[in-house]
């Protein structure tokens, strides 16, 4: 080997090694979890080209490293609950210097030239062709998500000077929401059966209520736990603020958008029809002379 690699540079080279039999790992333990055998196939690929490169490592680190076992067991958490696709598309975030570093030693070292095309590359089609429900029907979240957003939020801060009452908001609030929840899910399996399959469209109708009712459930929850109405609508604001955060972090790394705009859209819209309602809930409450 007629490049000398410095101290500074093998030390990176092993955290890169360490990195990449964790990803031998959660592949492989992840391609034995999932009943899909056409996604196992990908994943069983994609950890014998981790453990390959770990091996291709060792030869300049001239050490065997072991797995991170809390990031094995984060990750296979993580893909397990929000979809193997944003578990390894978040993973892969994360490994960004590692394929710098390649990139930079590849200008001189054929072995790592061939690792950071593959890395950069290979790996990332592969994770592309999985096929997962999830994302299949993100449109239907999307459209189950957004509505009750813009929709309940603006209902219950509209309910919040009209009435006055935690609890009798709570339960104008769920009634609205559960009945809207029900309504949506409904006109999207009605909407999908012209398109596709029945089953499909019954996926897809549950899919958009169970993202409603998932809004619905954090949105009247402080009107429960709090008695005084204004401080119930700033944490219900609040609630839907980070509902909009975390989905849209999931939408972005699985489908590779833009969070920044698609937040600052949808929280613009939730936030802006939530202020116009409460504006119309207090003139509509002078207006009839209500006092509750």
């Amino acid at each position: 080997m007629s490049y000398r690699i410095d101290d500074n540079t093998i030390k990176s080279l092993q955290k890169a090694q360490e990195n990449e039999i964790t990803e031998y790992h959660i592949y492989l333990k992840l391609s034995s979890l999932i009943k899909n055998e056409h996604n196992s196939k990908i994943l069983q690929q994609i950890a014998r080209e981790e453990l390959r490169h770990h091996d291709e490592l060792k030869k300049f680190t001239g050490t065997d490293k072991k797995p991170n076992i809390l990031k094995i067991y984060f990750y296979i958490f993580i893909s397990m609950i929000f979809g193997i696709t944003f578990g390894l598309k978040l993973m892969e975030k994360g490994e960004k210097s590692s394929e710098k570093l390649y990139r930079e030693l590849g200008d001189d070292i054929e072995e790592f030239k061939r690792i950071a095309k593959e890395e950069d590359e290979h790996e990332k089609e592969l994770i592309e062709i999985i096929e997962e429900e999830r994302l299949e029907f993100v449109g239907s979240m999307v459209l189950g998500l957004n509505d009750a957003l813009v929709e309940l939020t603006g209902t219950l801060a509209g309910l919040t000077f009209a009435m006055k009452n935690t609890r009798l908001i709570a339960l104008a609030g769920l009634i609205t929401g559960v009945a809207a929840s029900l309504s949506m899910a409904a006109s999207e399996y009605l909407s999908t059966r012209t398109e596709q399959d029945n089953s499909r469209a019954l996926k897809s109708a549950l899919y958009t209520g169970g993202a409603y009712i998932f809004a619905v459930m954090f949105l009247v929850l402080p009107y429960l736990v709090f008695t005084n109405y204004v401080i119930s609508l700033v944490f219900t604001i609040v609630a839907a603020i980070l509902i909009l955060l975390m989905f849209n972090f999931y939408i972005s790394v699985a489908k590779d958008l833009s969070f920044k705009e698609r937040f600052f859209e949808m929280a613009g819209i939730s936030l802006g029809v939530a202020a116009i309602s409460f504006i119309i809930g207090y003139f509509i409450r002078l207006f009839l002379g209500v006092d509750i």
